[in-house]
């Protein structure tokens, strides 16, 4: 089996999911051209040996429907013989796309793949699929599904993670983001002309630094609604060691919904086609898992465990993590179990501070740890991510 070669992994900015947003104007279709076109113009690859384009989206309604990898592919004048497959393993969707494109091309299937994702969550908000298993309350409880936020919440309430560390934490990602986007750590965005607004929007939006430890504790507790519409009590009766679910999660220590699209070029070659550019990482390991649905988020550290596990790994032989900040309790709770250093884990901030385009961030994700790794010359990286259900994705990746 030949080894899987990173040859580049780029992203547009993360736009507010507001019609305030800088990217919220342009079409998926759009945004995703302005990815191919910079691929094209760099002359990474010759677009006629591409074999797929894999991509993730969790909403796949309207603007995003009908296999938008195919559909953006041929939009933006990719080959026609350049296949696409849109897929959606719920927040772990382009982490996934890669993972199937690595196996593609470890398989000897495939020798060039282009993997990410693309959700715009401005024009096609979350839910309006309106699929049955988050909106038929028979159907989400016989699959024990609950919605994200209420499994984060149970998380907190089964780990006694209190209010106050769920706010430091969020603090900490806005703080953290802030410095690395003023240091210009981001080195993979790319950045996005705006023709409807006539502007470039060149960095992440939906940082909030000035944002204080004071202002988060103000904010009111985000599913606690849920929970007395009987979400609280469906839990309960699966964990009866719980006397009540402690709602601590808000606006200010959620995931910011965001507008954004991702590609990383998978390749059996260290080198892109014009020499150019060499690889900047090969994938050593993947890991895919699902645990217990009604804990929601919890797939991230699921993932990783397996990770380490599978390639006999302890958390010191990795230089650092790049895990999904599914709300606060999820990353406290996989910090704590994992023992990982600070100076380890997110440490240009995550999803809450940066915001979370459901369908993008995995490849985001990769895009940011391979920036990190490359700026402290470090060696072996893992990025993980959590979906919905249970699920979960770990990559470990060699510089």
């Amino acid at each position: 089996m030949s080894p899987v070669y990173i040859l580049e992994s780029i992203r547009t900015p993360r736009g507010k999911a507001k019609e305030s947003g800088g990217l919220h104007e342009l079409s998926p279709y759009e945004l995703l051209d302005s990815l191919y076109n910079y691929i094209s113009e760099n002359e990474y690859v010759d677009f006629n040996k591409i074999d797929d384009v894999i991509l993730g989206c969790v909403t796949q309604q309207g603007e995003q429907a009908g296999n938008i990898a195919k559909s953006s592919a041929l939009f933006s004048g990719l080959p026609d013989k350049v296949n696409g497959i849109t897929l959606n393993r719920f927040c772990s969707s382009s982490l996934d796309a890669i993972n199937f494109g690595y196996l593609k091309i470890l398989s000897g299937q495939s020798n060039l793949v282009f993997s990410g994702g693309i959700e715009m969550m401005s024009r096609v908000p979350m839910l309006s699929d309106e699929a049955s298993i988050w909106i038929d309350p028979k159907i989400a409880h016989k699959s024990k599904i609950f919605m994200m936020g209420s499994g984060a919440d149970l998380i907190a309430s089964l780990n006694n993670i209190s209010r106050e560390e769920a706010d430091k934490l969020a603090y900490s990602s806005q703080q953290k983001a802030y410095f690395a986007k003023t240091n210009n750590y981001f080195k993979s965005v790319i950045p996005v002309k705006n023709p409807y607004k006539d502007l470039i929007c060149k960095e992440d939006e939906c940082i909030r630094h000035e944002t204080t430890i004071d202002d988060l504790s103000l904010l009111d507790p985000s599913f606690d609604e849920l929970g007395k519409r009987g979400v609280d009590e469906l839990q309960l009766k699966l964990f009866p060691e719980l006397k009540q679910i402690n709602h601590i999660h808000t606006a200010g220590n959620s995931p910011a919904m965001a507008d954004a699209a991702s590609i990383t070029i998978l390749s059996n070659s260290k080198h892109s086609d014009s020499d150019k550019y060499k690889y900047r990482a090969t994938i050593k390991a993947v890991a895919t898992v699902n645990d217990d649905p009604a804990f929601v988020l919890s797939g991230c550290l699921a993932a990783t465990k397996q990770i380490l596990n599978d390639m006999k790994l302890t958390v010191n032989d990795i230089d650092m993590f790049e895990i999904h900040e599914a709300f606060a309790s999820t990353i406290i709770h996989t910090q704590r179990v994992l023992e990982i250093p600070q100076d380890k884990l997110n440490v240009n901030g995550g999803c809450i501070a940066l915001g979370h385009p459901m369908g993008a961030t995995g490849s985001i994700m990769m895009s940011t740890l391979l920036d990190e790794m490359e700026r402290q010359n470090l060696s072996l990286g893992i990025v993980s991510t959590s979906g919905a259900a249970g699920a979960g994705t770990a990559i470990l990746i060699e510089r």
